[in-house]
């Protein structure tokens, strides 16, 4: 009979069929059939699609706008025509993408004064792209130099001042400078700039100048170049092409009427007169100086 020995080593174990092979196809789970892409295909990070935080239609929509061309209308209205999703959906699905940094819109301006939604697509928030061009490489965002505030702006000169700024004169001012853009385009002012400028025409017309010629004296003989500033330029014409100011009309004394004197008693010929002083009458006065004339 063989001995027995307890100290033995343990025989090793067999391996299992998935240590043998891991690359075999599990029993459950899904099972990828990967083809490579060489064209028409977009590279979307697991941080979005395997994302805990973003729900499937979030999730969707950050895909397709990701793999749509620079320019593609991505708004509520398009995006709901495109996909059997309402617009309500659609919304709350680009409210979560721009709440976890994969979606900016902000509203712009453009030249002709229409406001448009901006959409900027983040394939992964937080770090910049090298210009936004599908493909390539993210690199880590420069650091941006701390922006210089704009210089102030330069105050308007100042214009002349009426002796007596009444409001209607004040408006009548307003009403002047505000149909300046109808002889000229580039004469439109703000607000803020007809303010500065009422006082100026105000007194032009209160040295007894014409609208119409308030207008024109503005307007006349404008350069071809534009106006950068119209506001300081109609300041400087008020200014200096300033009238003077009207003639005093002097007031003509008037005459003392003889019916204001009192009347009097001639001491020769005891006849009515009038005159501010007792005395003699003018027939009386003359005879007394001529006395021969009243011996012949």
């Amino acid at each position: 009979m063989a001995a027995q020995h307890p100290n033995a080593h343990t025989p090793a174990t067999s391996r299992t069929p998935d240590e043998d092979h891991p690359h075999e196809q599990p029993l459950a789970g899904v099972v990828h059939d990967n083809v490579r892409h060489t064209e028409s295909f977009t590279v979307v990070g697991n941080h979005l699609v395997q994302h805990k935080d973003l729900s499937l239609l979030a999730i969707g929509l950050a895909c397709y706008i990701q793999s749509v061309r620079q320019g593609t209308s991505v708004d509520i209205k398009t995006l709901a025509a495109r996909f059997p999703e309402g617009p309500t959906r659609i919304a709350a699905g680009l409210r979560e993408l721009e709440k976890h940094g994969y979606l900016q819109r902000t509203c712009t301006r453009t030249s002709t004064g229409r406001i448009v939604t901006r959409t900027v697509s983040c394939n992964r928030p937080g770090h910049s792209g090298s210009g936004g061009a599908r493909g390539t490489a993210s690199r880590p965002a420069a650091r941006r130099a701390p922006q210089e505030k704009p210089p102030p702006r330069k105050r308007l000169p100042v214009v002349p001042q009426p002796s007596c700024p009444a409001p209607a004169l004040l408006q009548a001012a307003v009403d002047v400078l505000t149909g300046l853009r109808r002889r000229d385009p580039r004469l439109l002012l703000s607000a803020t700039d007809a303010a500065h400028l009422a006082p100026g025409v105000a007194a032009w017309l209160e040295r007894e100048i014409a609208p119409t010629a308030v207008s024109h004296a503005l307007t006349e003989n404008l350069p071809n170049e534009p106006l950068v500033r119209p506001a300081a330029f109609l300041a400087h014409r008020l200014t200096a092409q300033l009238p003077p100011p009207p003639p005093i009309r002097q007031p003509v004394p008037s005459a003392v009427p003889e019916s204001r004197h009192p009347l009097q008693n001639c001491d020769g010929c005891d006849r009515g007169f009038r005159s501010p002083h007792p005395g003699r009458c003018r027939d009386c006065r003359t005879d007394h100086r001529h006395p021969h004339l009243q011996d012949a």
